[in-house]
């Protein structure tokens, strides 16, 4: 009953940066290199939010499994600068728009009173990925379209996670974590291109 007491819980919500990285990438900045800007690539903000408890291992050590939603993707930005062309302000927008369940179990140490490093494994389970593609000429809109494409992409990305966290005296936290896909996300195997990105929030510890 006394280690049971000792458990905390918590929730914890803020904003995602990500993007993909990975060989496939790689080469494709490589072409877009050639393109002098008007093809650019971008990552997509977002948000998460979710639910973990920290069980202590004695000491200043605690593991904590958490479940969240987290919003990831990717931006592909290409706009007509040509001399002549510059003024119909013409271009296209794709993004890449995934929805997950992480599900993240990581080793705490308390290295400062308040102060906590982590790190561990992380299971992100895709739910939906939709594909938005924007056109549009002189500033208007002209082709809009959005495509469920989850079937492409695998359901399970595989993964690292680690940050800090520093706890006040009231319960409340501030948190910075940095994601690291390790599982390609085509599920075709044509191209490796895998999930990065960091996520700042702030929580509550009952």
């Amino acid at each position: 009953v006394t280690g049971f007491s000792q458990i905390n819980k918590g929730i914890s919500a803020g904003l995602s940066n990500t993007r993909w990285k990975g060989d496939a990438m790689t080469n494709f900045g490589d072409l877009l290199d050639v393109t002098n800007g008007m093809v650019t690539t971008q990552p997509v903000n977002g948000i998460y939010a979710g639910g973990f408890v920290e069980v202590p291992l004695g000491g200043r050590f605690s593991v904590q499994p958490g479940i969240y939603y987290t919003q990831k993707g990717y931006k592909m930005q290409a706009e007509l600068t040509g001399k002549n062309t510059s003024f119909l302000n013409a271009g296209a927008t794709a993004t890449m728009r995934s929805h997950y369940i992480d599900l993240p179990v990581v080793l705490k140490a308390e290295v400062a009173k308040g102060l906590q490093i982590f790190a561990g494994p992380q299971v992100s389970y895709l739910v939906k990925n939709n594909l938005n593609v924007d056109a549009g000429l002189l500033g208007i809109s002209l082709f809009k379209r959005n495509v469920d494409i989850t079937d492409q992409f695998n359901k399970v990305d595989l993964g690292l996670t680690g940050g800090a966290s520093y706890t006040f005296e009231n319960g409340f936290f501030i948190t910075a974590t940095y994601d690291h896909g390790l599982t390609s996300l085509d599920k075709n195997n044509r191209t490796e291109a895998f999930n990065r990105g960091y996520k700042v929030g702030i929580g509550y510890r009952f």
